[in-house]
């Protein structure tokens, strides 16, 4: 790290101000913060001091992540050969998968980071740490097959019309991942649903097996709720799906990470859990006796595992910008999206997978809730002053 330091030192005057390359200051300055924790201090005023910078707090998130990545590249292998009666092992899945998954990766971080480098020269001001995880939550919520040409396009949107254009980092009112998700999917809604894991690359002399399925389970959620995958199989993720969401287990490691160190919310990640649970249980109570199924009777706790809740509540819900920022207000925000999760599949048989729009909704509702929340705590200050 010495040595490390030395040569960022020495070729540290180039981009100060008078350098030869002054206009990429803040593109040095984001490679050597990410590097190292920042020299600076402050002068005057009182602040809270903490170690724990913007950097070092989006570099958890990613480690968080690292389970469902992993276990993503797995299963896109283990889904491959699955879908040719491929006998496989360990490593010729992981293979496989890390073959179709870091293409997309560097995809979203190179079309993400260079709009972020444009403004950065463009309008002189410090390059945001936000995409350090937007960049690879955008490929975890896809499928392996997705183009590449796809990818970048979804990047850019999300990173220019999605967080630039209200500021940068922090300035968002939605989350950043989603509105690319929501982006590709509305607009290439062929690439992002339905057979998703059939036109993988095929394998010389096999065929499709005729026991495998190309569909999710939630594309015939609806109509066919009691063929699902066994509870083991949707926990574990060994199952069609986009990369990075198909495991809970995956996910609850990374919740783990999250709230021991503070940095997501275990009252939001909770809730969500809550809301979609009692909603289930409350379509339960209301299902028709006549017909046994109607998806309104799919045991509550299934909603937990099927599609992308888990990683939507863990890593996508808990996003510091766009969500309440209250106490009280975490908790309603969480509920709301659990809750409106599972209404949306439930009642909307052409859009099953609906986590996406749900936390995409509360996102905008998410100052409303605060605003509520704070005028509720004045008026009970105020009465128990009179």
């Amino acid at each position: 790290m010495k040595i490390a330091r030395k040569l960022v030192d020495s070729i540290k005057p180039t981009f100060a101000k008078g350098g030869k390359l002054e206009k990429f200051h803040y593109m040095f300055d984001a490679f050597e913060t990410f590097l190292f924790v920042p020299d600076t201090t402050t002068k005057t005023g009182v602040h809270v001091r903490d170690a724990m910078d913007l950097k070092r707090t989006m570099v958890m998130v990613i480690f968080a992540l690292v389970p469902c990545l992993l276990f993503g590249i797995w299963n896109t292998g283990y889904q491959h050969y699955l879908a040719y009666g491929i006998e496989s092992s360990f490593v010729e899945n992981f293979t496989f998968g890390l073959i179709k998954v870091l293409p997309i990766i560097v995809v979203s971080y190179v079309a993400g980071l260079g709009v972020e480098f444009a403004f950065s020269i463009a309008k002189g001001h410090p390059i945001s740490e936000g995409y350090l995880v937007t960049g690879l939550l955008i490929p975890l919520t896809l499928p392996a097959t997705v183009p590449l040409w796809m990818v970048a396009l979804g990047a850019i949107f999300c990173t220019l019309l999605g967080k630039e254009i209200f500021g940068g980092t922090g300035m968002n009112f939605m989350n950043p991942a989603l509105l690319a998700r929501a982006f590709m999917f509305f607009a290439f809604p062929a690439y992002l649903s339905g057979d998703i894991w059939t036109d993988l690359s095929p394998e010389a002399g096999h065929q499709v097996v005729d026991a495998f399925s190309g569909a999710t389970n939630l594309v015939t959620f609806d109509s066919n709720y009691q063929n699902l995958p066994s509870v083991w199989d949707m926990f574990m993720g060994f199952e069609q799906g986009s990369i990075g969401e198909t495991s809970v287990l995956a996910c609850l490691i990374g919740a783990l990470i999250l709230i021991v160190t503070g940095v997501g919310s275990w009252r939001i990640i909770v809730s969500v859990f809550v809301g979609g649970y009692l909603m289930g249980l409350l379509l339960n109570f209301l299902a028709p006796a006549d017909n046994l199924q109607h998806a309104m009777h799919t045991p509550a706790y299934y909603h937990w595992f099927m599609g992308s809740f888990a990683f939507g509540a863990i890593f996508m819900a808990t996003d510091p910008v766009s969500a309440a920022q209250t106490e009280k207000g975490k908790l309603i925000y969480g509920l709301s999206i659990g809750a409106f999760i599972v209404i949306l599949r439930v009642f909307n048989p052409a859009y099953p997978e609906a986590v996406m729009l749900s936390i995409l909704l509360f996102n905008v509702f998410a100052p409303i809730i605060d605003h509520l929340v704070i005028e509720q705590h004045i008026k009970s200050r105020l009465k128990n002053a009179q």
